[in-house]
């Protein structure tokens, strides 16, 4: 089946997700795979002009959110993807790809659906385990954006956490109900994010209106 199109967009933002090869972990610690993942998010967001809105590096995918005013994403991942490939592998003492496939980006086209992905990203961390609130992660432009940790890489205002700190960690650490989380999770898989209709009475889901 070919590869379904996503819309391209300078102004709307995107959801970026990349795994390591067969979802095993990075063969290296997480603290190496952030310092070398700093050096080239540094290095596309200046060549490329890539936007970088949220980051948060797993043990085994990272999840990014950017915009693209330049329309030039798609040769700034695979830049990223290689050479953050060639030195996580060099590191490990490896020659195998590190990666199991191409990175897949989502298009998000509304402030809400946003605030679904943003609570989405910067939540994997608390939903995996690794921390008990959001702001605890080391690995997460959250910690950077609070001053907690160096910022290596430039990070767009997050005008959505400085519009009202404290109740937007509190909404962010508040774990939210299962069924609406497997259907971001779902939009997430998607070429541009959208909630389905309800299907008992097609009307539309609640989370086409409210954060989740």
């Amino acid at each position: 089946m070919p590869r379904k199109i996503v819309p391209a967009s300078a102004d709307h933002p995107y959801h970026i997700v990349a795994r390591a090869r067969n979802r095993e972990w990075f063969p290296i610690a997480r603290s190496e795979v952030w310092a070398i993942m700093e050096d080239y998010l540094f290095f596309i967001s200046h060549a490329y002009g890539i936007e970088i809105l949220s980051f948060v590096l797993m043990d085994n995918h990272f999840h990014m959110i950017a915009r693209d005013p330049k329309q030039s994403l798609g040769e700034a991942m695979n830049y990223f993807m290689k050479e953050t490939s060639r030195h996580i592998s060099f590191r490990a003492g490896m020659i195998n790809q590190i990666y199991g496939g191409r990175y897949h980006k989502t298009l998000i086209n509304s402030p809400l659906y946003y605030l679904h992905a943003y609570k989405y990203v910067y939540r994997n961390p608390v939903e995996a385990g690794l921390c008990n609130q959001v702001q605890d992660y080391p690995h997460s432009t959250l910690a950077l954006s609070l001053g907690m940790h160096r910022l290596g890489f430039p990070i767009y205002p997050d005008n959505t956490l400085f519009e009202s700190t404290d109740s937007i960690l509190s909404w962010l650490n508040s774990a939210p109900d299962p069924q609406d989380k497997e259907i971001v999770q779902k939009a997430l898989r998607k070429s541009e994010f959208k909630i389905p209709t309800t299907r008992k009475n097609q009307r539309p889901h609640r989370l086409t209106s409210l954060p989740y």
